[in-house]
């Protein structure tokens, strides 16, 4: 599913590049190539459609973007701790700390005679 987003993520990009690209500014940019296909958009031209598509391709854009980072956050939020099983018997024993020698006896008080 993670694969289909990604892939769909960057068909979107290049979609929503090459609409904004189209759009005329006031150097014109790339909308001077799409003159002759003005009627088809209508007596507007391609302004108002390029709009709402650059809209729409790009609210698409921001759909899949929060998809996919809910996807690779719900998918990478396990460790590698989760995974362990925590049986008490295969687990092995802390070795036991040796016994700490006995304190050396007071020397006796010497006897008076």
């Amino acid at each position: 599913m993670i694969t289909i987003l990604f892939v769909a993520q960057i068909v979107l990009a290049i979609i929503l590049t090459i609409l904004v690209l189209l759009q005329k500014s006031s150097s014109i940019g790339l909308g001077a190539y799409s003159g002759s296909n003005e009627s088809v958009f209508g007596a507007k031209g391609p302004a108002g459609f390029l709009v709402k598509a650059t809209f729409t391709v790009g609210l698409l854009f921001i759909l899949n973007t929060i998809a996919l980072g809910y996807m690779y956050n719900k998918s990478y939020n396990q460790s590698v701790v989760d995974d362990i099983k925590s049986d008490v018997s295969t687990q092995p024993v802390p070795p036991a700390l040796p016994e700490a020698p006995a304190a050396p006896a007071a020397p006796a008080a010497p006897e008076s005679k």
